[in-house]
């Protein structure tokens, strides 16, 4: 990893009210990937073994990638749910017991895009109806072995701190409130990964299912005005993007509320990942954290 990465990642780190932070950048083309990791000691580590809470990332790894392997599942309805374009409200508090029925009871009608949690979760129900099978069981087959979900952590694994949940520090568990009521594997947050297992996984999703070239065939009809393509969110600006400005209009990928993220700009065939522990200290102002996505993904794209 370029020592200019790792040193900005370093200043930017510094100055923020987290402590943890893994960055990642992928090569399609080679099929490999460069990685580092600061935890909270300020130490810096070519070999990372932290655990992050991939927050909504999750949606595009388990409904996206259903999607981009077997579409003849999806109808004209679940295409709606999958792009946050079918209505539904964008997030509650949901019952342990009574979720199914409860996200279930709403209507889908064809919307303008509204993200939605829910949108996700009554995706992945549909699909579980149509295929008769579990999610889990339709989306990992590209997994990579540090990626897991978050009941299914290793017992020796490492997780930084993400905050406080009745008086406790949530650590080794997903922030998420549903997910962490529910405890079953889901759609819209839930699952964890190394900054390695990430990237290596982006890349076997690509050697499994041409990711990349299916994302690029759909570029050529997508709406920019649309933000959602295939489950995926995508770079509408360059100029002002969170995943940093030097990617093309054909860059696709996705955000997570605990201050995660990864873009893949087609153009260069390079993916971009971020890690980070982002509402250690509180989740209400990401002005800091948003400049540090900006700053190390410009650096990303100028390598």
């Amino acid at each position: 990893m370029k020592s200019d990465l790792v040193n900005l990642g370093l200043e930017l780190l510094g100055i923020q009210h987290f402590d943890s932070l893994a960055v990642g950048v992928i090569d399609f083309k080679n099929k490999s990937f460069e990685s580092f990791e600061i935890s909270a000691s300020n130490i810096v580590s070519s070999k990372p073994y932290l655990y992050f809470d991939l927050a909504s990332l999750t949606k595009p790894l388990t409904n996206g990638a259903v999607f981009l392997k077997q579409p003849e599942l999806f109808s004209s309805d679940m295409l709606l749910l999958l792009n946050h374009k079918a209505g539904l409200p964008s997030g509650g508090l949901l019952s342990k017991h009574t979720w199914k029925e409860e996200i279930l009871s709403y209507p889908i009608i064809p919307s303008e895009t509204l993200y939605s949690d829910y949108s996700s979760l009554r995706c992945m129900l549909e699909i579980e109806k149509k295929s008769h099978k579990s999610l889990k069981e339709l989306c990992s087959f590209y997994f990579d072995s540090n990626l897991v979900h978050w009941k299914d952590l290793p017992q020796d694994s490492f997780s930084p701190d993400y905050g406080i949940r009745n008086r406790k520090i949530v650590s080794g568990e997903v922030h998420d409130n549903n997910c962490f009521n529910i405890k079953e594997f889901v759609s819209h947050a839930g699952l964890f990964a190394t900054i390695d297992g990430l990237c290596q996984s982006l890349i076997n999703l690509n050697a499994s299912v041409k990711m990349n070239d299916q994302l690029s065939e759909a570029f050529k009809t997508h709406k920019n005005e649309d933000r959602f393509i295939m489950g995926f969110d995508h770079v509408s600006d360059p100029t002002q993007t969170l995943a940093g400005k030097g990617c093309s209009l054909k860059t696709f990928g996705h955000l997570g509320f605990v201050g995660t993220s990864f873009w893949i700009d087609l153009n260069q065939n390079k993916g971009a990942v971020i890690l980070t522990n982002g509402v250690q200290s509180y989740w209400y102002d990401k002005a800091g954290l948003n400049s540090l996505r900006k700053s190390i993904g410009e650096a990303i794209w100028k390598i």
